[in-house]
């Protein structure tokens, strides 16, 4: 008989480091599939286009929305701010996506697809929201400067200052574009601190807060707080930052033939945009969850009795508020006053330099924007001191005539005009993002998939009727029939425009059917790797 021989421990010992040796690599293996997923190294160097577009979600037209809010319906829209911000996210993520898959913004992507005719009235209606939005800083820094020198500095002198400041910004960007992100950082930084020091000071009640957040609810709301609901939507999705987000992020070097770069890029251009986003989120919440607590449901008399006490100390806004019982209302000039009445001056101060720091960051947003959307649908370059030069001068003029010949009520007054003519042009931006992200001639295998079309589609319909509701509302308000007859007119014209985009949009989403006699061509993608002129 033959013996067995045991195996020697030699061959035990090879044969476990063996294996140990092929576990250890496949556990560094898998370390590195996860390392691969994610890389705070290449976040940081994706990060800054998405920080500059959240900007257009901190603007004085934004705060006021945020504080009469606060003020009309207390916590119980927070969760329209959140829905109206997610829905803004995911506008912003088709925008990044149409930017780094084809290398071409939003503005050139329209000047190669539409008409000349229609391409004109597009960009016209992106440079009305452009000017809105550059109106809209003039007014928060005029009445930041005003209520930080404590009425010395009038509100004329404010928008004229306003001039000056715009072209020492433009010199910043001399330096190089991170060194720019990184001040607009900062600037959101200010924001945050001056409207968190109003919300710590204030103290409003954290449960109430995260029930009006996450619960879809509106008791005991009329048509006031719907309007306040449906301004809250216009205010936050902002037309011309579709085209200005489509533009920054092609500042990033990126080789558009290979598809797991342009995939990558697309991932950290969310989780960026995700993060400047909820940061923005943060400080609305801040100001909403500020005039709640201290304001809502508070009449003029109960302010009037409060400046009893703050003339004393010589405060000269006394007669902003009429005595009577009716229920306070409250702007962005008024917010500031009322806030320095009811917790000390310090307040009011630090709610002034928090818009200054929200209408000077809006500045540059609006110069990029005003500057790519010219480029693209006119293919007519000019430098950004002449682009400047023009929109501030036709932003300015009518604000700095309201400043001159009427009061502060009338100027704050204009941000309600200035918001429902954003939300006017909200349909100029939205379809045709989602024509051209759903492409596949354009957009190879990026083009949105049909969960993303439909959803989308629903999406944009839902913005639409809502912002239109907006219009319609403030329209009736005017009680004028001469311009009841002229809104007519000008609803016909806008919303046949409006009719003839969806057109588009439906033939792009696969309804092939309404392209009667095959009019309608889109031309075959081509990679651009140009980037636009800003200083990396």
């Amino acid at each position: 008989m033959h013996k067995k021989t045991a195996p020697s421990t030699r061959s035990i010992t090879i044969s476990s480091s063996t294996k140990r040796g092929r576990d250890s690599e496949e556990a560094n293996g898998k370390n590195r599939q996860i390392l691969n997923l994610f890389s705070f190294r290449k976040l940081w160097a994706f990060t800054g286009p998405g920080f500059l577009m959240s900007i257009a979600y901190l603007d004085p037209g934004n705060i006021e929305s945020d504080l009469q809010s606060g003020a009309i319906a207390g916590f119980k829209l927070l969760w329209v701010l959140l829905v109206a911000t997610i829905i803004g996210l995911l506008l912003q993520r088709l925008a990044a996506r149409l930017g780094v898959v084809t290398g071409m913004h939003l503005a050139e992507v329209c000047n190669r697809h539409y008409p000349t005719v229609p391409r004109i009235i597009l960009w016209l209606m992106v440079e009305l929201a452009i000017i809105g939005s550059d109106m809209q800083e003039v007014i928060g820094c005029a009445i930041a400067f005003n209520l930080l020198s404590v009425g010395r500095i009038p509100l004329w002198a404010g928008v004229l200052i306003t001039i000056f400041d715009t072209f020492v910004f433009l010199f910043l960007d001399k330096y190089g574009l991170r060194k720019l992100e990184a001040f607009f950082g900062f600037l959101i930084t200010i924001m945050a601190l001056s409207f968190g020091y109003e919300y710590v000071r204030v103290a409003p009640d954290q449960v109430e807060v995260l029930k009006g957040m996450f619960v879809p609810y509106c008791s005991g709301c009329g048509a006031a707080q719907l309007e306040q609901a449906v301004g809250i939507v216009g205010a936050v999705i902002m037309p011309h930052n579709i085209y200005l987000h489509s533009a920054l992020v092609k500042s990033r070097d990126i080789n558009r033939g290979n598809k797991k770069e342009v995939k990558e890029a697309n991932k950290y251009y969310f989780i960026e945009s995700s993060i400047a986003l909820f940061i923005s989120f943060l400080i609305n919440v801040f100001v909403v969850a500020v005039f709640a607590e201290a304001f809502y449901g508070k009449t003029n008399m109960e302010v009037v009795s409060t400046f009893t006490s703050c003339n004393e100390s010589g405060s000269p806004h006394s007669d902003l508020f009429p005595a009577n019982n009716q229920t306070l209302e409250v702007d962005i000039y008024k917010g500031g006053v009322v806030l320095g009445c009811f917790f000390g001056p310090a307040a009011l101060y630090i709610w002034a330099v928090g818009i200054l720091a929200a209408g000077q960051s809006s500045t540059m947003t609006g110069t990029y924007s005003g500057q790519f959307v010219m480029e693209g649908f006119l293919n007519l370059r000019w430098s950004r001191f002449a682009r400047v030069l023009l929109t501030r001068s036709i932003a300015i003029l009518p604000t700095l005539l309201v400043a001159v010949f009427e009061d502060v009520q009338h100027l704050t007054g204009m941000n309600d005009f200035l918001n429902v003519l954003q939300s006017m042009q909200l349909p100029f931006a939205l379809i045709p993002i989602l024509t051209f992200t759903s492409l596949t001639s354009l957009m190879n295998d990026f083009a949105n998939g049909l969960m993303w079309k439909i959803s989308g589609g629903l999406l944009i319909l839902g913005v639409c009727a809502i912002n239109i509701y907006f219009v319609v509302v403030y329209v009736f308000a005017l009680n004028n029939t001469i311009l009841y007859v002229f809104s007519a007119i000008l609803s016909f014209a806008y919303l046949s425009f409006i009719l003839y985009l969806m057109w588009h949009c439906l033939i792009a989403l696969g309804v092939s059917c309404l392209d009667f006699r095959g009019s309608v061509r889109y031309p075959p993608a081509v990679l651009v790797d140009e980037q636009p002129e800003l200083d990396s």
